[in-house]
């Protein structure tokens, strides 16, 4: 009998929650299955059979358990029994399988008389399961009320309505309980709001020479790379690139001295089951965008499958979240501490506007820098977002350390 204790998912944490098992009490697992999966107040973790055999659950789904203490055992003398219980499983799960097919009853077919009458979803399912027609619903109606007759009177002329009888008027309402990861995001949300001097600065890109980049060459570069080629990589890049010449945006406050470090580690706002998490590319000043794009895909599927360590969240200096991919406008993001500035990305929206004095359309995204003014003083925070519509509206400026070749080439 071996005992499977929690691991700790980081320093500070002294309890986890256990999220859900994947097992039930009494199955049999194999060496390395994955039989359970523990939420901490940063990041979930999944728990692994150290060996195979008959498990036996000491910690209920919902309980709050301390590191290191026993999550379940495992009684290693039924370890051979793992392949020759699969075959049951899988009967036990095609019998309900089977069980769905049967009463899964192609639809009843009604006269012509009542071809007309509008059906709601639910009630279409009920009637399948019931074998039951529009015909033998309408005469299973034992009398007509008042409001059916005042519902046929008031829509005479229009579409048939269907009887007030089978409208689903519903008043639940559902209750979950907050993870601990929902409970720390809360709680870090609020702090920032209380403990920092946030400002958000605004600008507007035009995207047109992105897209017209992407257009072009996407192919290629999927070919290349073996990977897409997305918006975000060109913000990450045009980022730190701005970053460099305003470092100031970079820094965090460290008690009473400020910290600025000469490297960008941007995490990146990634939405998964569990909430927001904000995975960390490190060193984004040396990657290239096929990089960038490679290292965003890979921590997103870890973060939207719990698999991610904490380490890959943490000691970010700078944060880019996108609420275009939600259909944003326009918002203001909240600082991801104890970083002092969070760039926002919205929706891509094609709109009128003056080039060279003519009226023109293009592509245009509002941007937003939220910042720490304790740490960031207004310049900084306009000219670094100043920079980064530069570089996406010329992105060849990225080559240049975000300056103009045409300067650097006169040494001007």
């Amino acid at each position: 009998m071996i005992d499977i204790k929690i691991p700790s998912p980081g320093e500070s944490i002294s309890e986890v929650e256990i999220a859900s098992w994947f097992v039930a009490d009494g199955d049999i697992v194999e060496k390395d299955q994955e039989i359970a999966e523990i939420e901490s107040d940063k990041a979930t973790l999944t728990l692994i059979a150290d060996e195979g055999g008959k498990i036996q659950i000491k910690a209920q789904e919902g309980d709050t358990v301390a590191v290191g203490s026993v999550a379940c055992s495992i009684d290693t003398s039924f370890a051979g029994e793992a392949k020759s219980a699969s075959p049951k499983t899988e009967t036990k799960e095609e019998a309900p399988k089977q069980e769905a097919k049967a009463t899964e009853a192609a639809p009843v077919k009604s006269s012509d008389e009542f071809k007309d009458v509008k059906i709601s979803p639910v009630a279409k399912k009920l009637m399948e399961e019931n074998q039951l027609s529009v015909d033998d619903v309408i005469a299973g109606l034992q009398r007509l009320s008042k409001k059916d007759i005042q519902a046929v009177v008031e829509n005479k002329g229009n579409a048939p309505v269907v009887s007030a009888q089978t409208k689903e008027i519903s008043r639940d309402a559902k209750r979950t309980k907050m993870t601990n990861l929902r409970k720390k995001l809360s709680a870090r949300l609020v702090s920032v709001k209380n403990e920092t001097a946030m400002l958000t600065t605004f600008n507007e890109v035009d995207m047109s020479a992105v897209m017209e980049l992407r257009k072009k060459h996407q192919k290629k570069f999927v070919e290349t790379h073996d990977i897409k080629l997305g918006f975000m990589s060109f913000f990450t890049k045009a980022a730190s690139e701005a970053l460099k010449l305003h470092p100031a945006v970079n820094s965090m406050m460290d008690g009473e001295e400020i910290v600025t470090p000469e490297f960008a580690d941007i995490a990146i706002a990634v939405q998964t089951p569990k909430g927001l998490m904000v995975p960390v590319i490190r060193n984004t000043e040396s990657l290239g965008l096929a990089d960038i794009e490679k290292n965003l895909m890979a921590l997103a599927k870890k973060a939207r499958a719990g698999k991610i360590s904490l380490d890959e969240m943490t000691g970010g200096t700078f944060t880019i979240t996108n609420g275009g991919v939600f259909g944003s406008l326009l918002s203001t993001p909240i600082i991801n501490p104890p970083q002092s500035g969070i760039l926002g990305m919205h929706n891509i929206v094609e709109r009128p506007v003056a080039i060279n004095g003519k009226v023109e359309v293009r592509p245009m995204m509002y941007i937003a820098l939220s910042y720490d003014h304790r740490v960031i003083d207004g310049k900084d925070s306009v000219g670094f977002l100043v920079k980064i519509k530069e570089m996406i509206e010329n992105p060849h400026k990225m080559l240049f350390d975000g300056k103009d070749p045409d300067s650097l080439l006169l040494g001007i």
